[in-house]
């Protein structure tokens, strides 16, 4: 079967008639009707009913030819978007954990690229959309963390989903909070230091196991803490009410400011989990698309310069 036996049948019952068809298709009456038999043979069905008057559709042939239509309208679509000359944009996606350096590399690779011939995506959202966006293709690039915490869990999540983790760098545990927090100018920070202010951590919906938690460390216990599903919102509270998250300390002020900082984590010598590996994600088995590729470099390029 081929989509040239496709367009012949569509035509054909279009125009009710096989003259017909072979006179908008510029083919030869002989060679439609050929053409069409080697199909119905093919398929093991009658497509068309034949008499003086012209051909109708049998109801096997009235099911084909909606199929047919549909297969046919999804090959036009695919050529207009990447056959020659075009028009529809190719699409181009990014899912990561909130990171501001993933937002930078993304902004680094996009000037390389011209924005009326793709249309970009980054999302910044959950542990598990991230995965899942990668998994389905909707991003063909993740960005998140492993730990000696999660790794087991997520590796094996990831391996269900025909993913594979990718390493781009390790991390120590930092307090991130705004540099008028009253323990701003300290060397480190532990954990009785932050018994009084609100620890804040990304929502991770239904599915928010621990295991999923942008955040490190966290099955020690807090005492105070807030959820927050955005990183704006996650720096209004630092602000508003001396609120800190732990993290990698990696941070972009081009993008999110000079008014926070990163203070090392003292986490104590029996701490599991409290360093990261930051990584990017991506199908198993696939080659990376030049965008990717791009992205990817932009990335080591970010992350060597710290």
């Amino acid at each position: 079967m081929t989509i040239q036996q496709l367009n012949y049948v569509i035509a054909i019952s279009e125009m009710g008639s096989l003259n017909k068809a072979s006179e908008i298709l510029y083919v030869s009456q002989p060679s439609l009707s050929s053409s069409v038999q080697e199909l119905e043979k093919e398929l093991g069905i009658t497509i068309f009913n034949r008499s003086g008057r012209g051909v109708t559709l049998t109801n096997d042939g009235a099911e084909f030819i909606h199929s047919a239509r549909l297969i046919v309208q999804q090959v036009d679509s695919l050529l207009e978007k990447y056959g020659k000359g075009g028009s529809l944009k190719k699409k181009f996606g990014i899912s990561t954990q909130h990171y501001s350096f993933a937002i930078k590399s993304f902004v680094e690779m996009v000037r390389h690229f011209d924005t009326g011939e793709y249309e970009f995506a980054i999302r910044e959202t959950r542990t598990r959309e991230v995965i899942d966006d990668v998994s389905t293709g909707k991003s063909e690039i993740g960005i998140l963390y492993l730990s000696d915490f999660n790794r087991k869990v997520l590796e094996k999540f990831l391996r269900t989903n025909g993913l594979e983790f990718h390493h781009l760098i390790d991390c120590d545990a930092y307090v991130y909070l705004w540099r008028g927090h009253p323990l701003a100018g300290k060397d480190r920070i532990c954990f009785e230091d932050l018994a009084d202010y609100p620890c804040l951590s990304f929502e991770q919906g239904g599915t928010g196991s621990f295991y999923f938690a942008e955040e490190i460390l966290t099955t020690s216990e807090y005492p105070r803490t807030i959820k927050a599903n955005d990183r704006a919102t996650m720096l209004n509270l630092m602000v508003g009410l001396n609120g800190y998250t732990l993290c990698s300390g990696i941070i972009c002020e081009e993008l999110n400011g000079s008014d926070y900082t990163a203070v090392p984590f003292d986490a104590g010598e029996d701490a599991v989990g409290s360093r990261m590996e930051i990584g990017y994600i991506i199908r198993k088995n696939t080659i990376p698309s030049r965008l990717a590729e791009q992205y990817i470099h932009e990335l080591k390029k970010y992350l060597g310069s710290l």
